[in-house]
């Protein structure tokens, strides 16, 4: 492995980037671009419009505290004579380093209203022409732009010479994409925006495609594999358990369960998607298919990411067939040994009809008497193939996968080429009634209305991004909890991610048994937890979650068709974070969100797309980049009908050799 770095930190935030190398380093897009051309017409001014403007200060500098902020005010002289009120928040050090009648390139956002401007950036003197357009990158808050940079410049240098498109020669020519490796320089460090749009072109096109082609590749073994013929499902002979249900199926649900039956009857391998959004039903329409697997004599498997999951579908799955004779049973990574062996044991033996359980139940020790049907529920948690999986535990098994991130349609074949859809878009009941705010962390809002669910008996959620103390001023689980401790005592509970099993289990019993009526967790509560009372939800550092997953997190609350309130905290004057959040606060529509959440998405941000169920990018934006997906799609099939082509079998072989070593390719 390079080292990169001299510094330790440095390569330890590297690392926690994922980046290890040089390849790695360069393959690391700017999450955004700024652009320094100088605003030409000062004297008219949209409100909120950016402006980018070079003067002098014109005034000793005003720094005045107010609560948790201070603010700075000055004057300031363009160079061609107008006169500006600048206004900077919590940016203390300005008094120390900006000097009266010293020249000055700002760049920040005008108040039409006020006819102030809110300061978002400067820079000493007039900027160069060729240095116009900076790159930002998605980096940790210590890691300064400039020093990534340098270490941009050194990666090149070093494997300059050794960079290659995975791009046949033939769509080279015909796109007429620039060369790879000028196409990273011209990322990196663009001298207009031409050279942006001419390095992305070839970047872009090059991971549809190698995305395409393994895609295609997927789904010609998949259709491959065929499985013995089996005794037909017939779905009317479901419904008489379906009408003992407390509850009538959606359209959408009778659609879908006919779907993945008609695919269980098929003499193919099922390969199916279903998703939609929280609260649709999906649980449900899995235990159909189950329950309809179980009918003709096969055994059943429900595999979820964390234990408290489990848990939950077990419960669930008991009551829902307490009249049938389906013997279901929970098997963990933490169930006791000789309680395993014994669950081994009937397994095998066929007398266990319906598994429910993690990892566990795909352990290599486990052997199944007639496994037909595995559901993996939100899929996207296991960083695994789970055809692989699989392989060894039944005569081809039938798969579904669910997941709680819908996109649209048309999207989903594209990105999911290999895989059948279904989708829910209503909901079994009316949906839920959840407001959403966006407030400072300080605001007496949140006690005042943590207070009223106490007292009403609901129950709260708080959530933090991180699990232990920092020395910045981000919100943690552990810094939370003493917050909240310290004023309710012995009703806040916590959970996280580094604590035992066991601890996580117990902390999740008292919440659901309202012992400790506040929790205090980071995102591990987004997926599966039904709490009916819990009403309220405080998210603290909202704008470091990812859409998706603030959605997900809020569709814990109001789930017994109560009325609950989600306040996401921010604490700055990010523009852009107040934007993203305000989406929330605009739809409850997971679908919108999904495509917002995804256009927000920037190449080289890691953040959110591989905690929401979709395919990983550095450089395409799923929404922004469809047409390109498209078109990468038809020159991959063109690809593989015409393999004699010079540069084409390499191309299949070097995807077929990814597809083999790399099993999150499927997962």
């Amino acid at each position: 492995m390079e080292k990169l770095s001299k510094s330790p930190r440095i390569n330890y935030l590297l690392g926690a980037m994922g980046i290890f190398s040089y390849y790695d380093v360069v393959n690391y897009l700017p999450r955004r671009y700024e652009f320094f051309d100088y605003t030409k017409d000062e004297r008219h001014l949209e409100d909120k419009q950016r402006v980018v403007l070079l003067g002098k200060v014109a005034s000793s500098l005003k720094l005045v505290r107010s609560k948790n902020i201070t603010i700075t005010r000055f004057d300031y002289l363009t160079t061609r004579n107008t006169y500006f009120q600048v206004v900077a928040f919590n940016r203390d050090f300005l008094s120390k380093t900006m000097v009266v009648g010293e020249t000055y390139t700002i760049v920040g956002i005008y108040n039409k209203e006020r006819k102030e401007i809110s300061l978002v950036n400067f820079h000493k003197g007039e900027i160069a022409l060729n240095d116009r357009i900076k790159a930002i990158y998605n980096l940790p808050s210590d890691y300064p732009q400039h020093s990534f940079s340098s270490l941009v410049k050194k990666s090149l240098d070093n494997i300059g010479d050794k960079i290659y498109s995975n791009v046949p020669y033939y769509f080279l020519n015909k796109y007429r994409l620039i060369d790879k490796k000028k196409a990273l320089e011209a990322a990196h460090f663009p001298k207009n925006k031409e050279d942006i749009h001419q390095a992305l072109r070839h970047l872009k096109y090059e991971e549809a495609l190698i995305f395409s082609l393994k895609n295609q590749l997927i789904k010609t073994e998949n259709k491959s594999l065929t499985k013995y013929k089996k005794e037909p499902i017939d779905f009317s002979l479901c419904k008489p358990w379906i009408d003992t249900l407390p509850f009538l199926l959606t359209k959408d649900q009778e659609i879908a369960s006919q779907e993945i039956i008609n695919d269980m009857n098929d003499n193919t391998l099922m390969y199916r998607l279903l998703q939609g959004d929280v609260g649709t039903g999906k649980t449900l329409v899995s235990f159909i298919a189950l329950y309809a697997n179980y009918l003709r004599g096969d055994q059943g498997v429900l595999m979820a990411p964390t234990d408290v999951l489990c848990r939950q579908h077990y419960e669930n799955a008991k009551k829902l067939f307490s009249g049938t004779k389906v013997k279901i049973a929970l098997l963990l990574g933490s169930t006791p040994i000789a309680q395993k062996w014994q669950l081994y044991d009937e397994i095998s033996s066929g007398e266990i009809d319906l598994i429910i359980g993690t990892h566990a139940v795909f352990t290599k020790s486990l052997e199944y008497s007639s496994l037909g049907l595995a559901v993996i529920d939100e899929q996207h948690r296991f960083g695994v193939n789970q055809r692989v999986m699989l392989a060894n535990k039944g005569n081809n098994v039938d798969l579904l996968m669910m997941s709680a991130t819908p996109i649209p349609r048309s999207l989903a074949l594209t990105l999911y080429g290999d895989l059948e859809i279904s989708t829910l878009s209503t909901f079994p009941s009316r949906k839920r009634n959840i407001t959403t705010r966006i407030v400072s962390s300080s605001s007496k809002e949140i006690f005042n209305l943590v207070d009223a669910s106490l007292k009403e008996n609901r129950q709260v959620y708080v959530i933090a991004p991180l699990i232990d103390f920092t020395e910045d001023n981000r919100y943690s689980v552990e810094k939370l909890f003493g917050t909240y401790f310290l004023k309710y005592k012995q009703k806040v509970g916590i959970l996280h991610g580094k604590m035992k099993n066991d601890e996580k289990n117990l902390a999740l019993e008292k919440f659901y048994n309202n012992e400790t009526p506040i929790l205090v967790s980071t995102s591990v509560v987004e997926v599966g937890i039904d709490v009916k009372k819990a009403n309220l939800m405080i998210i603290y550092d909202s704008s470091h979650f990812s859409l998706a997953s603030l959605h997900q997190l809020r569709g814990r609350i109001g789930r017994d068709g109560s009325e609950g309130t989600c306040l996401l905290t921010l604490d700055n004057d990010d523009i852009e974070a107040k934007e993203k959040l305000d989406i929330l606060t605009k739809s409850e529509d997971g679908f919108e969100i999904a495509e917002a959440d995804l256009k927000l998405r920037g190449p080289g941000e890691l953040a959110g797309i591989k905690q929401s169920g979709l395919p990983s990018f550095e450089f395409l934006n799923i929404i922004d980049d469809y047409k390109i997906f498209v078109v990468a799609r038809e020159d991959a099939k063109y690809i593989l009908s015409n393999q004699e082509q010079p540069g084409f079998k390499w191309v299949i072989e070097k995807s077929k050799k990814d597809i083999l070593y790399n099993p999150l390719i499927k997962g």
